[in-house]
């Protein structure tokens, strides 16, 4: 009888002894994360509760997505990528740069339109698109960023690509089209919802949700990237990052989840 109670307890102080040294790997490691330039203030965030809860420090960088692609393909260190499409990651995946099994959806985007001047869109976007008195209409570039791809799409549903091209100014990324609408470079700008709602600096002026029948879904993807496999802090905060405290934070910045 000691002597099952004696190994029992050798197992117990064996688990709760590798447990811990588990979480001090992690602790010890840090996590290097590249995210999309939409989503960068809400990562911060989530990189400030995550590391005040689990004592891990999360190292973030933001860029366009392909800008990020290409740094990750070029080797930078890169651990996590979070997306600002699903393509990318399922791309890596397939090009064996990331761990295959890893990626999910940690956020869906939403476009608005939006314009500084706060009588400028009103209920209906399509009326601020046909008028003729703006010079500029910004958008994120497609070739790079999938906020301009649904843009873009926007733009083809309304049929007025065609007609507005001669106005369109491009940024890099999301992040810049909304800082041309912003510094009066241009008077109007398909930009992320979550830029105009960000509980940190909220944009003021007039924006219109474009309905999601105008575009492709923003499925923004996660995924493990190979220079994050076998890092527990890596795994972790994908982990957190389909946790209802985590999913609460996202929703603030105006993005939906699953």
């Amino acid at each position: 009888m000691t002597t099952f109670f004696t190994r029992r307890a050798l197992l117990i102080a064996f688990v709760a002894l590798a447990t811990f040294a588990a979480n001090s790997t992690a602790r010890a490691e840090g996590v290097l994360v590249a995210v999309a330039a939409n989503f960068a203030d809400a990562a911060q965030d989530l990189a400030a509760l995550y590391e005040k809860s689990s004592g891990i420090q999360v190292a973030v960088t933001t860029g366009s997505t392909g800008k990020l692609y290409a740094q990750i393909k070029e080797g930078a260190p890169f651990q996590i990528l979070l997306s600002a499409d699903a393509k990318t990651p399922a791309k890596l995946e397939d090009e064996q740069a990331a761990v295959k099994g890893s990626r999910f959806t940690y956020a869906i985007g939403k476009l608005a339109l939006w314009s500084a001047d706060a009588k400028r869109v009103g209920a209906d976007g399509r009326t601020a698109l046909q008028a003729d008195d703006f010079q500029h209409l910004a958008i994120a570039n497609p070739g790079l960023a999938p906020y301009g791809v649904a843009a873009r799409e926007t733009l083809q549903s309304l049929k007025l690509w065609d007609k507005l091209s001669p106005k369109i100014v491009m940024g890099e990324n999301i992040g810049q089209a909304h800082s041309m609408v912003a510094t009066g470079n241009a008077e109007l700008g398909f930009v992320a919802l979550s830029a105009v709602l960000n509980p940190k600096k909220p944009s003021e002026g007039s924006h219109w949700v474009v309905p999601q029948d105008m575009f492709k879904p923003i499925r923004q993807d996660a995924i493990l990237l190979n220079a994050g496999s076998g890092n527990a802090a890596a795994t972790a905060f994908l982990d957190f990052l389909k946790s209802p405290e985590a999913h609460a934070v996202i929703e603030t910045y105006g993005y939906g989840v699953e």
